[in-house]
């Protein structure tokens, strides 16, 4: 089926002339981005595997949304298009961006698909900074509403303060507000105990330390800031005792292509630089991590709390929202100078404090998978299956897939 064909099946009123297993409630999972879908492929196999549900994908509008048909090819999931999935009727959508959702017609479970909502609203898209004062993107009117209906049926928070923000930014989205910790915290907790068989899996020695560089994107993450540092850690480093992998946000590869950004970094490539496929789990590189260098971006959050040695970048990006994951690890994390000697600011680094990082991160820590998929079956009006919902670790990479670490970087 090419991308802008629809499909006759398993939607649509003639649908039932062509399924083989008929009478499923459907679910629309709606993929904005690469990094919006992993978030979302988190969530759907709590529902996936039930016989009496159906699941579909679309790729909405967004302006980094051109990687997303090949990675839903890839993954082999029936994809409907744009502008059929806004003409049809689903039991359940699941979102983790913003565009288009106002054209839907399914009750939504929305939820952020990075660490929290700590970013703040730009009001011009200029790669500036946001004034202090703006509002918590994704907790704001804007977002969350459309001609004065609120749009999601549920949303999905990660903590408690973030249903404060809310009342005071779109006191009107409060009822549909459920607090179900993240998905992706769990997974990596559940991965820890596995992370000799992950070091392993990307090709470190025993006696190697993993050096994780994270970049969001724009011009103010740690790729765009400081375009330097990869070939100066990859030079400066011992080859024999340190390994560098650069987890670079989707929308960077996006907006400036595979094939430009291994050319840019091809000096580094060439001296042994782990550089991640945006497709591939970037959890993988985290949890095999000896160190973390990072900006102001997701990575860098999920490292810390999960208890790697965390370095911060500066940069002109305004304060995160107080109480947020980024917040507390600005409060608490080292600052590397980029400009000096790395290898004696690496060996000074210590443990950031996880607890803290962690509490900010996720108010029901190891519960997401219970509550999101409570909140979906009650959406999708069908009682839970009696067994327990399950937080499995991060899949091991495919061989093959060790050269470039794992992305896609939050």
């Amino acid at each position: 089926m090419t991308s802008g064909e629809w499909s006759p099946a398993p939607v649509g009123i003639d649908a039932d002339r062509w399924v083989s297993r008929s009478g499923c409630r459907t679910v629309l999972v709606v993929t904005h981005t690469v990094a919006s879908c992993h978030r979302l492929l988190d969530v759907i196999g709590y529902v996936e595997s039930d016989p009496r549900v159906q699941v579909v994908f679309t790729v909405a509008p967004d302006v980094f949304n051109h990687q997303m048909e090949q990675l839903l090819d890839r993954l082999g999931a029936l994809v409907l298009p744009w502008q059929q999935a806004v003409r049809e009727r689903f039991d359940l959508g699941l979102a983790a961006a913003y565009g288009g959702l106002h054209q839907l017609h399914a009750p939504l479970l929305l939820m952020a698909h990075g660490a929290g909502h700590g970013k703040r609203v730009r009001s011009v898209p200029d790669g500036g900074s946001p004034p202090a004062d703006a509002p918590v993107y994704g907790l704001d009117a804007q977002r969350l509403t459309h001609d004065g209906r609120v749009i999601p049926a549920v949303l999905a928070l990660a903590h408690d303060a973030e249903v404060a923000v809310l009342r005071r930014q779109c006191p009107e989205a409060v009822g549909t507000a459920v607090v179900v910790g993240d998905p992706c915290v769990d997974r990596l907790v559940a991965s820890l105990p596995r992370r000799p068989d992950y070091r392993r899996a990307v090709g470190l020695d025993e006696q190697q330390e993993l050096v994780v560089v994270a970049s969001t994107w724009g011009r103010n993450g740690s790729f765009g800031r400081w375009p330097d540092l990869l070939t100066r850690l990859t030079t400066q480093l011992p080859a024999d005792r340190y390994r560098v992998a650069a987890l670079l946000h989707p929308a960077i590869w996006a907006a400036h292509g595979t094939r430009q950004l291994r050319a840019w970094l091809r000096d580094s490539l060439d001296v042994g630089l782990l550089l991640p496929e945006p497709a591939e789990d970037w959890r993988v590189a985290v949890i095999a991590a000896d160190h973390v260098i990072g900006d102001h971006g997701s990575v860098t959050a999920y490292a810390a709390a999960v208890g790697r040695r965390t370095l911060l970048l500066p940069g002109p990006e305004a304060a995160p929202a107080p109480g947020t994951p980024q917040h507390v690890l600005a409060l608490h994390a080292a600052r590397l100078d980029p400009q000096q000697p790395l290898l004696p600011q690496l060996a000074l680094a210590g443990e950031v404090d996880r607890t803290a990082v962690m509490g900010a991160l996720t108010a029901r820590p190891g519960a997401a998978a219970g509550l999101l998929r409570r909140a979906m079956y009650r959406l999708l009006r069908l009682p839970e299956p009696d067994r327990p919902p399950r937080t499995d670790p991060v899949p091991l990479p495919r061989p093959g897939h060790r050269d470039g670490g794992h992305g896609p970087a939050g």
